[in-house]
């Protein structure tokens, strides 16, 4: 059986990434490797047992794609309302709370945010299926 360790993404601005991490996630330096050109930075939280690696190539100025294959990165929350807030005091403009039913049963409450390169993250409140 396959266990998931790890998904990355490129950044542009390691210390802006970092930074936006650390306040939306309160994910931490778990390990960085630096080499000649790149830096591989993995991300966690006690919370996690998978983590977020940030790869940096040197030099890079243009944003990158994300094609039409990447969706977004989903965490759960206890609280979403004081994430939401949390997050627009920090000026990282959280879009709309919603609210997703599916026969008249509440699924998800919900919003998202962009960081600084532009990946979305979606904020659920824990509920259901969504632990």
């Amino acid at each position: 059986m396959a266990k998931m360790i790890h998904a990355m993404i490129r950044v542009i601005d390691l210390d802006a990434s970092l930074a936006f991490y650390k306040q939306a996630l309160d994910l931490d330096i778990a390990e960085r490797l630096d080499f000649d050109g790149f830096s591989l930075v993995y991300l966690r939280n006690d919370e996690n047992d998978m983590e977020l690696e940030l790869t940096w190539n040197e030099g890079t100025t243009e944003a990158y794609t994300h094609g039409t294959g990447y969706g977004h990165i989903a965490v759960a929350v206890d609280d979403l309302k004081a994430e939401y807030q949390k997050l627009a005091e920090l000026n990282y403009h959280p879009a709309e709370i919603k609210e997703f039913y599916r026969d008249g049963v509440l699924l998800a409450k919900f919003f998202f945010v962009q960081d600084p390169d532009g990946y979305k993250i979606e904020f659920l409140q824990r509920h259901g299926r969504y632990q």
